[in-house]
């Protein structure tokens, strides 16, 4: 609660239930004018209830609608995530069926079989010879000679260097930092 009331409200509501109870004692005090400091703080004690309870509607209507501004906040702050997630996904969803056709026109290039290439794809998607052959309810001998054929087609050494095939030019070229000592005497020497 104390998170959704500031330090000034609650500095607020103490003044405004010693204001209520001052105004209540004096009112009283105008009544009465004779009458003694114990029933005048008899009266402020059946009234002090009333008053605190009072200040803490005021303080609790405070408080809600507090939390209905952050609520409303969060809706937007997620429905704008939602947007762009939308459209982050729409995006990468043309780039990756965009690379699909570029490696299957590869595929086309090497001349890869219909067997050959299923099994390819899911080299590249990282699935073992035997769960290859798994998927593809053959034996895993099968899928070794698909594999191996595929290879000499595309002229790579081995799963390691058809998914490097692929995925070299999708990532960020990577800067070697020179030592500064070593620039220093390339400058000097260029």
């Amino acid at each position: 609660m104390r998170d959704l009331i500031d330090r000034r409200s609650w500095a607020w509501a103490a003044l405004a239930t010693v204001a209520g109870c001052g105004l209540y004692l004096f009112l009283e005090w105008r009544e009465e004018p004779g009458a003694s400091a114990l029933d005048l703080a008899l009266e402020l004690l059946e009234t002090l209830p009333v008053v605190i309870a009072t200040v803490g509607v005021v303080l609790l209507f405070k408080a809600t609608t507090r939390q209905r501004e952050e609520q409303r906040e969060l809706l937007r702050d997620l429905e704008m995530a939602r947007v762009q997630g939308q459209r982050w996904r729409s995006e990468a969803r043309t780039l990756l069926n965009g690379l699909g056709d570029a490696i299957e026109a590869q595929f086309g290039r090497w001349s890869l079989t219909d067997a050959e290439r299923e099994v390819a794809l899911l080299i590249l998607k990282g699935l073992s010879l035997k769960e290859i052959a798994g998927v593809r309810a053959t034996s895993e001998r099968t899928i070794r000679a698909q594999s191996q054929a595929l290879y000499a087609k595309a002229g790579v050494t081995g799963r390691a260097a058809l998914s490097a095939f692929f995925l070299e030019d999708l990532l960020a070229p990577i800067a070697v930092a020179l030592p500064q000592a070593q620039v220093g005497r390339s400058e000097q020497n260029g």
